[in-house]
């Protein structure tokens, strides 16, 4: 199997200095792609000077996460793509395990590994932890983070297990698989579309996993900060066209006009913690996804819906009410 690293770069020439070493160190065997979203700094110019043999694809406009890749892709030559942030810091041996799972099992489409705290090296970071799922409301978590939770890394997650969705920041994904999905969907920009690529990915058929015996660490929050109003915005809309594309219309419905509840009560708790910016993305959200629900609905999968999709019926109720902060104190496997 061919293995192609793509990591997709806009405007952080500072971050491909820091991050491209290891990359380079210990990617063995595989091609190392640079797709450049119309970059104004010094990103193709540091590329081709000091990376000579890194191929660089660039596009012509800055599409946000899902356009780039979806643009850059169509020109890489690979079987598997792995779609790596720019601010991931890979390990010795880490591409190993999960190349050896696509080998042995046909049917696993997607893999992502564990996704560990730059800055805290003992923790799991934000951005996919130890792999991805979503309670019966859409709401997206994952194994060591629940919302802002994050649990250290004790080796309680180092195992080879199926999962919901597996996180743009270090992504696995068979070529053909990405190409029969038509990629990911341009109108979520960024956050999110990993979501709902696994989704559909799931709706057809194919199977998420994730690998706990290889490891990276993501700095985070190099595009947007974890609670940056813009984010906000992105992810409360594009949770909601997820429910929209990917659910029987029996449960799309009831769950979306439940989550118009639950994400008032949102934006609510954000007035009180006099987070104006937040509650108003909020409702920009909400606008937008009205605004583009046939649009959105237009898209669903032709393929049977899954009946089981959710590992919890409210994530929101278990962490807030309940005070839950570890996966496994929350679903019992």
């Amino acid at each position: 199997m061919k293995v192609a690293v793509v990591i997709l770069n806009w405007n952080g020439e500072t971050l491909l200095e820091r991050f491209l070493p290891s990359v380079v160190s210990y990617s063995e065997g595989a091609d190392i792609y640079v797709v450049d979203n119309a970059s104004s700094d010094g990103s193709v110019a540091f590329l081709k000077d000091a990376y000579p043999n890194i191929r660089v694809i660039q596009n012509e406009e800055n599409g946000g996460f899902a356009k780039g890749y979806n643009d850059g892709l169509q020109t890489v030559d690979a079987d598997i793509f792995c779609l790596l942030n720019s601010d991931v810091e890979v390990t010795p041996g880490w591409l190993e395990p999960i190349m050896d799972l696509f080998q042995s099992h046909s049917d696993i489409a997607i893999v992502q590994p564990k996704i560990l705290d730059l800055n805290q090296k003992d923790h799991f970071e934000y951005a996919g932890a130890a792999g991805g799922y979503i309670d019966m409301l859409g709401y997206p978590f994952c194994r060591g983070r629940i919302f802002q939770a994050l649990e250290r890394d004790e080796g309680q997650y180092n195992d080879t297990k199926e999962i919901f969705w597996a996180t743009g920041a270090c992504m696995f994904i068979r070529r053909n698989v990405f190409e029969s999905l038509h990629g990911f969907d341009e109108d979520y920009f960024a956050h999110q579309e990993e979501v709902d690529l696994c989704w559909r990915a799931k709706n057809a058929g194919h199977k998420v996993y994730y690998v706990g015996h290889s490891h990276v660490y993501h700095l985070g929050g190099s595009t947007l900060k974890n609670m940056n109003p813009k984010k906000t915005f992105l992810n409360f809309r594009n949770s909601l066209y997820s429910i929209t594309k990917n659910l029987p219309r029996k449960k799309a419905f009831p769950i979306i006009f439940l989550r118009l509840i639950l994400d008032g009560i949102a934006a609510l708790r954000f007035i009180f913690q006099l987070k104006f910016d937040h509650c108003w993305a909020i409702l920009r959200a909400h606008v937008s996804f009205y605004g583009n629900f046939i649009k959105m609905y237009k898209k669903r999968e032709k393929a049977n819906f899954l009946l089981k999709y959710h590992t919890t019926t409210s994530i929101v109720w278990s962490h807030f009410v309940n005070h839950i902060k570890n996966f496994n104190i929350l679903v019992k496997d």
